[in-house]
């Protein structure tokens, strides 16, 4: 096993991975900005390390810091978390050719799926169903541009092939808006990421998010570990989860699964990651692969009882899987809801002094976070602090106690999103499950 690990991450996701690493007994460091030195993986963590101030650019995105962290602490592995340096290819390749494991997939994985053109052309020769679009990335020939339009059939979406985070895409419901949006999302594109190539699909106007798990080791092993449901949206960005996805049969999880496994097969995967697909009609299409760990993951391990950043930790360090797909079983319904610090009507962040915590118990419930009564939460950095995961024998279960882990959640001092959760569990539309990722935003008139 991995003797001392960097984490090299913050909050909760930070505090997540210095558990796990303490269960398999490997000690951990703790590389933090000037902002983060009362952070609570940093209090506990059995070394720390400094790494620059309050800006992620010069602390969480600054490498050569972080790997001069792991050369003076005598680190073997650096753990990126999610977010980050986390879908950095030249980050993993920087990690491991200094000497150290980088606790995610290959950095020629990284580079593959993170580009979403030849993501796409990859899972076309894997099998995996993709959505109709341009095969390619799109060119100057407007003329061309308006042919693969037509052939795709209105509406379409641009995308820009290094996106992410809902950043980098225009939908086009017209042949006359068609070139200037290409033109609008290429200049977003170069300012975000640097990159201005884009491709074009067809709109699914009604899809849900459905997204695979799966857990690669280095001796050609691989397993998923089922779906999730992540539909529950707000420009772009999930706000609850839930676990196995309502509607999807045991047929159809096999059936995409096992696509996922040999899509991972073929291109040599290794460690945790995860396959997104809209789903509409009954129909698959891939959309992106995630080569990390999701802020949902405690989810699926809620309901398959396996611990994903632990297999994480244990592939990095070249063992095998301990189970293969047979042992993995479906056990009742999890919910997750992520708790953010923002004002739950007009979604501006809301940083501050948390004057009082107390976190929800009862059976199934399971509170990831590092906030604590006196922790100031700083400006500098994405809003969520915390997740509430609630899970039961069936989806009822789980979302009466979800509910009542809701009300008893306690944050004062700032605002959180608490209120809009309670709002959604109300509705009529989300306790029958399935609701497209368009649903939240029409329903708060977005």
């Amino acid at each position: 096993m991995l003797d001392k690990v960097i984490i090299a991450n913050r909050g909760e996701i930070a505090l997540r991975v210095l558990r796990a690493c303490r269960e398999l007994g490997i000690k951990t460091v703790a590389v933090h900005s000037t902002a983060d030195d009362n952070l609570k993986h940093v209090l506990l963590a059995d070394e720390t390390v400094c790494i620059g101030p309050p800006a992620s650019a010069d602390s969480y995105l600054n490498m050569p810091a972080i790997i001069s962290a792991a050369e003076v602490t005598d680190s073997v592995a650096i753990h990126p978390g999610y977010g980050f340096l986390s879908e950095n290819a030249d980050f993993a390749e920087r990690v491991e050719s200094s000497g150290f494991v980088f606790v995610g997939p290959p950095a020629q994985c990284i580079r593959l799926m993170g580009d979403k053109v030849s993501a796409i052309r990859a899972m076309r020769d894997a099998g995996v169903p993709t959505v109709p679009g341009s095969d390619g990335p799109l060119g100057d020939d407007a003329e061309e541009n308006m042919r693969i339009a037509r052939e795709i059939g209105y509406p379409i979406i641009i995308k820009a092939s290094a996106g992410g985070g809902g950043r980098g895409m225009r939908v086009v419901h017209s042949e006359p808006s068609l070139a200037s949006a290409i033109t609008v999302t290429a200049a977003e594109a170069r300012a975000a990421f640097g990159n201005d190539t884009l491709y074009m699909e067809k709109f699914l106007e009604q899809p849900r998010h459905i997204e695979v798990q799966v857990l690669a080791d280095n001796h050609g092993n691989v397993i998923h570990l089922g779906e999730r449901d992540c539909s529950m949206q707000r420009r772009h960005q999930k706000v609850i989860e839930e676990a196995p996805a309502p509607g999807i049969t045991a047929e159809q999880r096999e059936t995409i699964g096992a696509v996922c496994v040999k899509a991972c097969k073929d291109m040599g995967y290794r460690s945790a990651g995860t396959f997104e697909f809209l789903y509409q009609d009954d129909e698959f299409y891939f959309i992106e692969m995630n080569t990390r760990l999701q802020v949902e993951h405690p989810v699926t391990e809620m309901i398959t009882g396996v611990d994903i950043v632990k297999e994480q930790l244990r592939i990095a360090a070249g063992e095998e899987l301990g189970f293969t797909q047979d042992d993995i079983r479906i056990q009742g319904h999890a919910i997750e809801c992520r708790i953010n610090a923002e004002d739950p009507k007009t979604f501006m962040p809301s940083p501050g002094l948390i004057q009082l915590w107390h976190a929800p118990g009862g059976p199934g419930i399971r509170v990831e976070s590092h906030i604590y009564s006196g922790y100031r939460v700083p400006p500098f950095y994405d809003s969520m602090i915390g997740k509430v995961i609630a899970h039961g024998n069936d989806r009822p279960t789980a979302i009466a106690r979800m509910r009542s882990a809701l009300s008893e959640m306690v944050i004062e001092g700032i605002k959180t999103n608490i209120p809009l959760h309670q709002e959604i569990f109300q509705h009529a539309a989300f306790q029958a499950g399935g609701t497209d990722i368009h649903y939240l935003e029409k329903r708060l008139g977005l």
